[in-house]
């Protein structure tokens, strides 16, 4: 089974990841997050990526620090050049078999050449009917953004 489209990465949350109420910080979170979803990209396209949106990222409930860390990394979508990654957080006690979700968020990645230009990626195939719903989830998402920025480009001098 090609698992290229998939990353996982594990480890402890540190003390120097706390915040002033003594749970993780936000940051750190989406400092995990990129760092995983870059790798999923890196992997998938064989080439370097730049991050061009970051989107709808839900912190469900706070991370303590000396918890186990899992962060899943999953390619949902890929454009001509760009990479569609879902990214989800999960965190257990070690006293605790299972891992707890705690963050979720899409972050979409553009491949690029040598001279920061966009480079064709390979297309992402959806298999199974869950990876089909979630690449219609990323279709969707983008749609949305679409019609976001078309409202507000009145506003904004691009």
């Amino acid at each position: 089974m090609d698992t290229s489209h998939k990353t996982s990465f594990q480890f402890i949350s540190e003390p120097s990841d706390i915040n002033f109420g003594g749970k993780v910080h936000g940051g750190v979170v989406m400092k995990w997050i990129d760092q995983a979803a870059y790798t999923c990209a890196r992997t998938w396209s064989e080439s370097y990526c730049v991050t061009v949106y970051v989107g709808g990222i839900r912190f469900y409930k706070p991370i303590n620090i000396g918890e186990v860390i899992k962060v899943d990394s999953t390619v949902i979508y890929t454009g001509s050049s760009s990479i569609h990654i879902m990214v989800e957080v999960y965190s257990r006690d070690f006293s605790q078999k299972e891992f707890e979700k705690k963050t979720h968020c899409i972050i979409i990645f553009v491949s690029v050449d040598e001279n920061g230009n966009p480079q064709k990626v390979k297309p992402w195939v959806a298999q199974t009917d869950q990876e089909k719903k979630l690449e219609e989830y990323a279709t969707r998402l983008k749609s949305l953004r679409e019609n976001i920025h078309n409202e507000m480009k009145p506003f904004f001098n691009e």
